[in-house]
């Protein structure tokens, strides 16, 4: 009698789509979750956690997610320079109208995945924008509607 034997996905197996999100009106830490999960590939049948078996992630207006409660005025980051008196503060406001309004995503998206080498290359995987345009065209990205996941998605 043979046992039933585990199943281990091998680069060969894995098929790894391209999926495009519109963060338009979603809640951050709700849309940085799923992401983080698509990145992993724990949505699908044959995941494998030592392996990179998730798609590629495009999300498009990132600088237009929501923050419920006063978070966005109220949530603060902080840093440290490495000199003494270095402490730096910022807010979630002034990171979204700022230059850089994806960053506030994908620091959100990078707290979710493994450290690592592993988490490393799954968020290579993943293209963030603050409009609507990305140079993904040729790829043909699904897009995934995530507002219609679940009713608190959206804000």
């Amino acid at each position: 009698m043979t046992l039933p034997r585990t199943y281990m996905a091998t680069p060969k197996n894995i098929e790894k789509k391209w999926v495009l999100i519109d963060a338009n009106e979603i809640v951050l830490g709700r849309l940085a979750s799923i992401i983080a999960m698509r990145l992993r590939g724990k949505h699908k049948a044959n995941f494998t956690p030592n392996m990179d078996c998730g798609d590629n992630v495009i999300v498009i207006n990132a600088d237009k997610v929501k923050l419920t409660g006063n978070k966005r005025t109220q949530k603060t980051f902080y840093w440290h320079t490495g000199y003494p008196g270095g402490i730096k503060s910022i807010t979630a406001d002034k990171i979204l109208d700022g230059r850089f309004p994806e960053r506030l995503l994908f620091k959100s998206v990078e707290r979710m995945v493994p450290r690592g080498p592993l988490g490393r290359k799954v968020l290579r995987h993943l293209h963030i924008y603050s409009g609507k345009v990305h140079p993904h065209e040729a790829q043909q990205p699904e897009f995934l509607n995530v507002a219609e996941l679940n009713s608190k998605n959206k804000r």
